[in-house]
């Protein structure tokens, strides 16, 4: 996959919170190729459930060459907040040719027909009083975790609301997908793994077009991420 041209946008300064018609430009045109090396809108740092600090991760996406990201630590913005410092900090430098895109992400764990689920949220204000209950470090409670107030949440604060990893649930994509559309989902995670294999590659080819005919059909991007959880960000 060729990567979106974004040289205007590789400034080492994080998108707008409140503009997220970039994201959504970016989105339009992620497939099957677009992950890990192009752009990844799945990982996690030490400040959840992650083995990479912040820093470190920033230092892999220019060593790799991401266009964009996002990290979408569980329930905290705090990874986001250090590597968004850092990206400031090597922007003034000048020691980087092209520095990425970074955009505010959380993975909030959520109830969606009676079953748990991962909602991503994206390009939100991260100071949005909205989010304040989402962002204490542990999963919401009660109704507060029903996927209709995440993703409302998500909305108030002005960011884009994801499916993350579809097929993973005991309850089929046939009805979660349809049921998150209704709730106002902007996305669905399409091009995801949990296989640890090296080279990283997304789901299987079935469940890719499954999820794939499905977005189409309910007008919804598609969306990439490695999940990462380890010490790289090119494997899960």
């Amino acid at each position: 996959m060729m990567a979106l041209n974004m040289a205007s946008a590789l400034t080492g300064k994080p998108a707008d919170p409140q503009n997220t018609h970039l994201l959504q430009e970016v989105w339009s045109q992620v497939n099957a190729q677009s992950c890990p090396y192009h752009y990844n809108f799945h990982m996690h740092t030490t400040c959840s459930d992650g083995q990479l600090h912040p820093h470190r991760l920033m230092e892999q996406a220019v060593d790799v060459g991401l266009q964009g990201l996002a990290i979408t630590d569980h329930h905290t913005v705090a990874g986001y907040l250090e590597a968004i410092q850092w990206l400031k900090e090597a922007h003034v430098s000048g020691l980087f040719a092209h520095l990425p895109v970074l955009w505010t992400g959380m993975e909030i764990t959520a109830r969606l027909l009676n079953t748990e689920v991962h909602i991503l949220g994206y390009g939100f204000d991260p100071d949005h009083v909205a989010l304040r209950p989402y962002t204490q470090g542990e999963a919401p409670k009660g109704d507060l975790a029903e996927a209709r107030c995440v993703i409302d949440a998500f909305h108030k604060a002005g960011g884009l609301v994801v499916l993350a990893h579809p097929a993973r649930y005991r309850c089929s994509t046939k009805k979660l997908i349809p049921a998150a559309v209704e709730l106002g989902i902007d996305g669905v995670e399409t091009y995801y793994a949990y296989r640890r294999v090296n080279p990283w590659q997304p789901n299987t080819i079935g469940t890719i077009q499954e999820i794939e005919e499905m977005s189409d059909r309910y007008g919804v991007f598609r969306t990439c991420g490695t999940d990462t959880h380890g010490s790289n960000i090119c494997l899960r």
